[in-house]
């Protein structure tokens, strides 16, 4: 496996990955990431610099993404989006390199880290968790994903 910045040629791929990972846990629903727009154009919407996704390759195709992207409406902090992985790559420590490879980018250009997810995402959670990721008591902002019931931040 491998980790590299997305290309044009992963947009598909990465849409079927998030929504194949939304529908095992529930979140093919309105207020989630299943109704965000830009979900087959990730190559487009993650060009300017203070923006990276980066995906997982294995046999030539997409089995883990990770996004970095400011939080709308507050300076200085990003958020981690849309970081998924295919059952078949989980428990191997991709995840967490790509989470590594995430964090060093943000670094360059925020002071925190936030993200929205489900309490039904347990191993999910504990990975935020063990990854020195505070939990929340609410959003930081009201955003599209309202069906998010979990919210962390980190400091950079």
């Amino acid at each position: 496996m491998k980790i590299r910045l997305i290309k044009e040629k992963d947009n598909l791929e990465v849409e079927k990955l998030i929504r194949d990972c939304l529908i095992e846990f529930g979140g093919n629903k309105p207020g989630c990431a299943w109704e965000d727009k830009d979900l087959g154009q990730f190559y487009q919407v993650y060009q300017p610099k203070n923006k990276q996704y980066l995906v997982v390759i294995k046999d030539n195709h997409v089995v883990g993404g990770c996004g970095i992207g400011p939080l709308d409406g507050i300076e200085g902090i990003c958020e981690l989006q849309k970081m998924y992985c295919y059952s078949e790559v989980r428990g191997t420590g991709i995840a967490q390199e790509l989470l590594n490879q995430s964090l060093e980018f943000a670094r360059q250009y925020y002071y925190q880290c936030y993200l929205e997810t489900f309490s039904n995402m347990i191993a999910a959670n504990r990975f935020y968790l063990k990854n020195g990721f505070q939990l929340l008591d609410q959003p930081l902002i009201k955003g599209p994903h309202y069906a998010c019931d979990k919210w962390y931040i980190k400091d950079l």
